[in-house]
């Protein structure tokens, strides 16, 4: 009991409330996406490749939608930004059950994107307006956590609800978001949480923002190896599915086994792993995650038996608990105070490896089989030098400006 009391105070009530929204949001989310080309399949007369562009859809929308939501939210405040992206999102949702035309399956799920790009970045940014410097680490981990227990749990209360009625899951989704958003609001108005960075001392415009970010080396070098990264990481989602699948024998089941894996070793060692991390360097994180990753991928390349790539999922997958929360404290760590929004925004560029990722890594297991693993394996360590590169930057600027004590 001591322990629950020690950890809700340890962190504002608005935190708490993000973070157990994220839960609720990523398992309800989890409930309906991942099924929503089954839904397609069954439901509408869409053609292969028009399904593959409606999912991908979503991801090319949020790559750019980002920078605005967060440019935005350091401009009229987190909190408007927030309740605008989650009130669309759950009518987006709500909006997948009822639609039957391509054209507005497409616009649903670029405006879902949208939501996600607006709404994510910037719940972070709140999240470190709200939190101490020294206990940030821990917060972005938690966070991740949460969505990881949302993805473990969101696809079986899918699978149920779908047998009921295929578009129950987006029905209860949206519902579920809109519920969050009336609840969200109510702790803010609670708490006072109003503007945050719009309280500023300079208020940001869209050209300010964009000249800042396009002046900015240490930025770009991130934002170029969290995109290289992405390509490597997005191989887990698709193509390691399909290798899987033809190389092994019940592959669907062993691949299945393998996500529950990698959600278990998520939700045992994230937090353990945090506090080991927490007041080192994030870069020393993202380096070390990415050795992991490449040593993943090398066993999945190499394993010809079910334990062996079992232990080269939970390699695979201590690599992303170390990284992406660390990539999150380094950006926390670049950016401006009164344009932490902005910065968090623009992180999503990097979704664009995601989008990128699935067709490279297609095109490479066609012509390689197993072997584009090994180059997904060199792809992955090369983000590394960019974000070594990035940290010598920001250690000089760092110099050059004592006052942002922000040394990797």
């Amino acid at each position: 009991m001591n322990r629950i009391r020690h950890f809700l105070s340890s962190y504002h009530p608005i935190v708490h409330t993000l973070l157990f929204g994220t839960v609720m949001a990523r398992a309800a989310s989890s409930m309906s996406m991942p099924f929503l080309a089954l839904y397609l399949v069954d439901t509408t007369s869409m053609s292969k490749g028009m399904i593959g562009l409606v999912i991908g859809a979503s991801s090319l929308a949020g790559t750019i939608g980002g920078f605005i939501g967060g440019t935005l939210s350091d401009r009229i405040g987190r909190k408007a930004v927030m309740q605008g992206a989650l009130l669309t999102w759950g009518a987006v949702f709500i909006g997948f059950s009822l639609v039957s035309h391509p054209l507005l399956f497409l616009l649903l799920n670029l405006i879902s994107g949208l939501c996600r790009s607006f709404y994510e970045p910037v719940s972070q940014a709140l999240m470190a307006d709200l939190t101490e410097k020294d206990k940030r680490l821990r917060v972005y981990s938690l966070r991740y956590l949460a969505i990881n227990i949302g993805v473990a749990v969101g696809p079986l209360m899918g699978a149920y609800f779908g047998m009921i009625k295929g578009s129950l899951p987006f029905l209860i989704t949206g519902f579920v978001y809109l519920a969050y958003a009336v609840f969200l609001w109510a702790m803010m108005n609670k708490f006072r949480i109003k503007h945050v960075a719009a309280e500023a001392k300079e208020r940001i415009t869209f050209s300010a923002a964009w000249h800042v970010v396009r002046k900015d080396m240490t930025l770009r070098y991130q934002l170029l190896g969290g995109m290289i990264g992405a390509i490597g990481y997005s191989q887990m989602a698709i193509t390691l599915s399909q290798y899987i699948n033809e190389s092994f024998a019940d592959g669907v089941k062993l691949f299945a086994a393998m996500m529950s894996v990698n959600a278990l070793t998520v939700i045992v060692l994230q937090l353990p792993l945090a506090r080991l991390t927490e007041n080192r360097s994030p870069l020393l994180s993202i380096v070390l995650g990415n050795v992991l990753f490449a040593l993943g991928d090398v066993g999945f390349a190499l394993s010809d038996h079910w334990i062996l790539i079992l232990v080269s999922m939970v390699v695979f997958t201590v690599g992303e608990t170390l990284n992406f929360p660390a990539a999150t404290m380094l950006m926390d760590r670049i950016a401006p105070e009164h344009m932490r929004g902005t910065y968090f925004g623009a992180q999503t560029l990097t979704s664009l490896g995601h989008f990128i990722g699935p067709w490279v890594g297609g095109i490479l297991l066609a012509s390689m089989g197993g072997s584009m693993f090994l180059v997904m394996a060199v792809i992955t360590m090369s983000s590394s030098l960019l974000y070594w590169r990035g940290s010598l930057l920001l250690a000089r600027r760092t110099e050059s400006d004592p006052g942002r004590n922000q040394a990797l």
